[in-house]
């Protein structure tokens, strides 16, 4: 399965067995796999422990793991936060504006939606619409005006 970053498709580098998000170890660095619809209640006081975490996209309609990336990075979480599922080539940029550092795709989506699709996408920045609008985190603020 393709790894899709900024840099185009890559094999997978991360070493790590994923654990289901309800089955966590007690002690030590874990990888964990996290639903849509994941409760992070358990997981945020670990966040420390977590070295990678990977959420799924059930379906490229189901934006909840947007959200879900966005809770992660906001509760300070650094580590390597991985889409996982039916993102599309054209959500790419909304997962890396959320806070995903790489997506991970099938076999069959990569052959649809080849590297250059994706690799259209990869100046994430630059497809930002609020940005294009003056409401991005660099503007000024529209009260100030």
């Amino acid at each position: 399965m393709p790894i899709v970053t900024d840099a185009g498709f890559g094999p997978d580098t991360l070493n790590a067995r994923f654990a289901p998000a309800d089955d966590l170890p007690d002690t030590g660095p874990f990888a964990v796999d996290l639903p849509p619809d994941a409760d992070l209640a358990r997981l945020l006081p670990r966040l420390g422990d977590a070295t990678a975490i990977r959420v799924a996209f059930p379906a490229f309609a189901d934006g909840r793991g947007f959200t879900i990336a966005r809770e992660l990075r906001r509760a300070g979480y650094a580590g390597r936060l991985r889409a996982y599922g039916h993102v599309i080539a054209d959500q790419y940029a909304m997962a890396r504006r959320a806070g995903f550092d790489e997506v991970e795709i099938d076999d069959d989506l990569a052959a649809r939606q080849p590297e250059t699709q994706w690799q259209a996408r990869a100046d994430w920045r630059a497809h930002d619409y609020q940005a294009r609008l003056g409401r991005g985190a660099d503007a000024p603020s529209q009260a100030h005006r």
